[in-house]
């Protein structure tokens, strides 16, 4: 086989509509995954089956239970495939064989059911006429830094990454939706009279309203209470869901607690003007982290203590994958509480966005019929759809 097995292959093309069949079969490759591989495929052009095998499967691979729909897919793309042109033995070094025995197609495949990528050839190299110095020349489009990171896992973001995350956090939940409040705020456009400041004018006139002031209602951020477990179970998740807590302590000043066997405080830490400042105090305030869990317990804690009237007509969200220590039955009986006293209850569960996830987890399953939504927060991209998500939930149509 030649040295170079994509030899006259749009590399990029390539690689682009390979990650399109992974993503049709439940593989989540994604942008900075496709950018990889065709960096891959640059530096070390395959000389084999084998080797384009293993480099797409270490480009765009990255959990464990891919590897079988992955396997499909490649055999998928490559079996149908029209042979190769006769190698140049020359050009062969004795013993170089395809391991896998499976050929790979050098030009136009049309794409089918079971049928080959759509392959897209480089043009031959021709004189070009010269450019006219009119013309007008547009620069490349690229992905943003957000879109590239949309479905990498927490585990493998940086602490940049993760600064980038709390940003677009942020202004995600800047339109968050308002209540009306019991207060009233004076208004030139109010319809309804100011009874005290109208009075207070009249002193000078006589006790005559010349004057008259009018007030509205004060709307107010749709309070929110936040629960992030910081178990062991949740050791990947843990710094992406703190940025998440920040996002929503700022800008619709929100209480924010973590959990693992006891309940801690993070609200005003949180409200750090630095992220980076901010979640590392939080991680240095949570004594019990990467620990074990106690959901149970924690939420009881929490309707006990002097923070419990915050749930009353609240969004109460909480992140956890729903492994608990406490048995069901007490967590039911609290979520039970905590249903009749708060606005709405969303859970975010990192493992809700896997294929085939059911709640199987004791806590999961026990907690689930006391929540108004259950939500995936597994990636970038899943933790930046839920935080606009819960923007709907102020309404009641949003929930059905």
């Amino acid at each position: 086989m030649s040295a170079a097995l994509l030899r006259g292959i749009d590399r990029a093309a390539f690689a682009v509509a390979f990650a399109g069949r992974l993503r049709h079969a439940g593989v989540p490759a994604g942008l900075t995954d496709i950018d990889d591989f065709v960096r891959a495929l640059d530096a070390s052009p395959p000389d084999s089956m084998s080797t384009l095998y293993w480099t797409a499967r270490i480009s765009l691979v990255r959990r464990h239970a891919d590897l079988s729909a992955f396997d499909r897919v490649f055999a998928a793309v490559f079996a149908d495939a029209p042979p190769l042109p006769p190698p140049n033995r020359s050009a062969t070094p004795a013993g170089d064989r395809d391991d896998v025995h499976v050929p790979v197609p050098t030009g136009t495949a049309d794409e089918g059911p079971g049928g080959g990528l759509p392959w897209a050839t480089l043009p031959p190299a021709v004189a070009q006429a010269p450019e006219s110095d009119t013309a007008l020349r547009l620069p490349e489009r690229r992905p943003s830094a957000l879109a590239g990171l949309a479905d990498r896992p927490f585990d493998e973001l940086d602490a940049a990454q993760l600064t980038l995350l709390g940003d677009a956090l942020r202004a995600a939940v800047a339109g968050w939706p308002t209540r009306r409040a019991r207060r009233h705020a004076v208004s030139p456009t109010g319809r309804r009279i100011a009874l005290r400041p109208t009075i207070t004018r009249a002193r000078g006139t006589g006790w005559e309203p010349v004057e008259v002031v009018h007030e509205r209602p004060v709307r107010r951020p749709r309070r929110v209470v936040l629960l992030c477990d910081v178990s062991e179970s949740m050791r990947a998740q843990a710094t992406a869901y703190l940025h998440l807590m920040r996002a929503f302590a700022v800008v619709a000043e929100a209480e924010a607690f973590a959990f693992a066997t006891t309940l801690t405080r993070l609200t005003v830490v949180l409200r750090h003007t630095s992220a980076a400042e901010a979640v590392a105090q939080a991680s240095a305030a949570v004594t019990d982290r990467y620990g074990g869990t106690r959901i149970a317990t924690n939420l009881r804690t929490l309707l006990s203590s002097r923070h419990a009237d915050a749930v009353r007509g609240a969004v109460l969200v909480i992140g956890s994958d729903g492994w608990d220590s406490d048995p069901p039955d007490e967590l039911a009986a609290v979520m039970a509480r905590l249903r009749r006293r708060a606005y709405r209850i969303v859970w975010l569960n990192p493992r809700a966005g896997a294929p085939g996830f059911a709640p199987r987890a004791g806590g999961m399953a026990a907690a689930l019929p006391y929540c108004d939504r259950l939500l995936p927060a597994g990636t970038f991209g899943d933790l930046l759809l839920a935080a606009r998500q819960l923007q709907s939930v102020t309404c009641t149509d949003g929930l059905k």
